[in-house]
């Protein structure tokens, strides 16, 4: 374990040599750039490489296309360095019609503003007077169901024309004519009954 950390403490300043000396002959206009150490950590049977993290602040944007010369998405964003990001983006729908998303991201969380809001159907004066009717008629029965349950308004009853008065009579007459048959009849087997048993002799056991 020593010799493989005694290992990394060589190849670490050997890359950093390798780095400096490379940077000396570079452009100047990126001379002033801060010299950036990758760190190689070698063990027995791995290779772990720590890559330095990416700038902050940061800005990027690109175009893209499906075919050659055609662009229908591009992207935008800015990080100011301290955790809050501005974008935007846009894309060609099925429709054809550009449709654009600006949004900031912060500690807060995410926040899109959408540019392509869908506009709510307009209503038609046809439409309109419907409308007016039906709460009108709706507050009609809903006064009604109200009045009715606080006993203010008694229910009012159907009234039967003549037919359906002279059916009803002849109904209820049919059916006392009838009541009074089978009572009659009733009244016949109960007295047979009675007299059956007066005049019947009791079978008793020895």
């Amino acid at each position: 374990m020593a010799n493989s950390a005694q290992l990394c403490k060589y190849v670490v300043l050997a890359l950093f040599v390798l780095f400096t000396g490379t940077c000396g002959g570079a452009r100047r206009d990126v001379a002033h750039l801060p010299r950036q150490i990758v760190v190689v950590e070698e063990y027995e049977h791995e290779k772990v490489t720590t890559l330095p993290p990416p700038p902050r602040p940061y800005a990027f944007t690109y175009t893209a296309g499906r075919a050659p010369g055609h662009v229908d998405r591009t992207h935008s964003e800015v990080s100011d360095g301290n955790g809050v990001v501005r974008g935007s983006f846009s894309y060609v729908d099925p429709r054809n019609q550009v449709r654009t998303v600006e949004y900031t991201a912060d500690a807060h969380g995410f926040y899109p503003v959408l540019s392509h809001l869908p506009k709510s159907p307009q209503q038609t004066e046809a439409v309109a007077r419907a409308q007016e009717k039906h709460h009108a008629l709706y507050a009609k029965i809903a006064q009604q169901h109200a009045d009715a349950h606080g006993g203010l308004v008694e229910p009012i009853l159907p009234k039967d024309t003549v037919a359906v008065a002279k059916a009803k009579d002849r109904h209820l007459t049919l059916y006392e004519k009838i009541a009074n048959e089978h009572a009659r009849i009733g009244a016949e087997q109960e007295a047979q009954r009675l007299a059956f048993e007066a005049t019947s002799v009791k079978y008793e056991e020895h």
